[in-house]
Formats: C-alpha cells, sequence, structure tokens
C-alpha cells in the first residue's frame, strides 16, 4: 500500500505540473490540452461503444500475440539452450533477425498476410518473441552443472530432464521475458494499428483523431488509456510472477 500510494503522489504531481504548464501559457493549449480536460474526455470516451471496441480489439490482439509468442519462443528457447551444436548453428540467423525493427516490416507483412489484425498480430509476436527466447537460453546457461549431472546418473531421459529439472529453473527467468514481452506487443499491436491504418483498434483511434488537427484532447485520451492499459498488464505479471516464484526470492535471500 505504501508503494501504490508513493506511485499515486507522484503521478498527481506529474498532473499538476502539466496543468500549471497549461494554465500559465508555458505549453499551448491548442496542442496540449490540461489534464483536466484530457481526463474528462477520458471518462467521455469510456462511455461511447465504439471506443470500448477499439479498446477490445486491441487488448485482444496483445493476447494473442503474446501467446503466440510464448508457445514458440519457450520450446524453442529450451532445444537451443539444451543442444549446444544446434544454438551454434542458428546463431548467426538469430544475431541477424533480431535487430530488425518490426515496424520496418510492416509493408512486407501487409503485402504477406493483408491489412487486417493479422497484421498486427504477426508484428507483435515477431518483436516479442526474442525476449522471452534469449531469457530462456540464458536461464538453461545458469542451471547448476551438479543438478544435471545428478539427473542423469538417476537415469533421467533428456526430455525428462528439460521439464522436471531445465524448465523449473528456468521458469522465473522465461517469466522475465514474458513481462518485457508484454509491453513490447502491446507497443506493437498500438504502433501497427497507428502505421498501417487499420480498421480498429486504440492506434486507429488515435490516427483518426489525430487527422482534424483540432481533438488533441481525444489523441492524449487515447494515449492515456493505452498506457494504462500497459501498466495494468505489467502490475499483474508483476504480483503474479511474485505469488508463483516466491521460493526464487527465498532462495535468493539465503543465497546472500
Amino acid at each position: 500500500m505504501r508503494s501504490l500510494y508513493r506511485n499515486l503522489a507522484g503521478l498527481i504531481g506529474f498532473f499538476l505540473i502539466w496543468e500549471g504548464a497549461v494554465r500559465v501559457g508555458l505549453v499551448p493549449e491548442l496542442f496540449v490540452p490540461p489534464p483536466s480536460e484530457v481526463l474528462a474526455t477520458t471518462v467521455d470516451l469510456l462511455g461511447q461503444e465504439p471506443f470500448i471496441r477499439d479498446v477490445i480489439a486491441t487488448v485482444l490482439a496483445w493476447a494473442i500475440a503474446l501467446g503466440i509468442s510464448i508457445a514458440v519462443a519457450v520450446p524453442a528457447g529450451l532445444v537451443l539452450g539444451s543442444v549446444a551444436w544446434l544454438r551454434t548453428a542458428t546463431r548467426a540467423i538469430v544475431e541477424f533477425l533480431r535487430p530488425i525493427p518490426s515496424v520496418a516490416l510492416i509493408p512486407l507483412v501487409l503485402l504477406v498476410v493483408g491489412g487486417g489484425p493479422e497484421a498486427k498480430i504477426t508484428l507483435a509476436v515477431y518483436a516479442a518473441v526474442w525476449p522471452i527466447l534469449f531469457n530462456t537460453i540464458y536461464a538453461l546457461a545458469e542451471i547448476d552443472p551438479v543438478l544435471m549431472d545428478t539427473a542423469r546418473a538417476c537415469g533421467t531421459s533428456r526430455s525428462r530432464m528439460l521439464t522436471s529439472v531445465a524448465l523449473p529453473h528456468a521458469a522465473p527467468f522465461v517469466f522475465t521475458g514474458i513481462r518485457m514481452s508484454a509491453a513490447i506487443a502491446l507497443i506493437l499491436v498500438v504502433s501497427t494499428e497507428y502505421v498501417a491504418g487499420a480498421s480498429s483498434g486504440l492506434g486507429n483511434f488515435i490516427l483518426e483523431a489525430s487527422s482534424g488537427g483540432t481533438n488533441m484532447d481525444q489523441v492524449l485520451a487515447g494515449t492515456v488509456v493505452a498506457g494504462v492499459i500497459g501498466y495494468l498488464i505489467n502490475d499483474g505479471l508483476e504480483r503474479m510472477g511474485r505469488r508463483m516464484f516466491r521460493w526464487n526470492e527465498a532462495v535468493g535471500e539465503a543465497a546472500k
């Protein structure tokens, strides 16, 4: 609760500075409306069905993209992390693909899969796979060799070692990658909706609101809603991680 109060105090302080800067004329109100106006617009939009549909479209695309990313990256990370020769053989292609900005692939994706929801999901998956993949590989590299040797001495098969020894050890690292990918996937979904002109979603709403040049309160309201969704996603995953991996924190404290 103390952390919550501090966060709220910081947020309120930011809004007060923003409000004051606009009211005294440091920032032109035409381009940056005060937060009181933006918040009023946000509340009004949350009561409109078209806007709610845009929010649902964005959140649904994000959830699908993150689910696909987890389903692809975790098994791939386990395989690459446990098979040294395969990890070496694929290192060049992975290091070539990873730095490519997902937004730069929008024209290619639009040509291949079209401009529907598939485009933003595809780009979000591409961007979100890498943190989970690399965290999984890194986690396997940090496993205590004694654990693996003990499992081999007991006659444990390779597949059983991955599921019973490697995966539990790697789970906290994998979950950290998922938290990072959750934010990245949301950014890519909204960005693709904005840049590619999707038929629905928060990015499309912001694009249409900004086309007139006089609806900056709606533009900022859409941005605020996207930020709140991102905050809630990260906070929810953080709380989930604390509950799921209390044992990991306890081991870390004991090691200190």
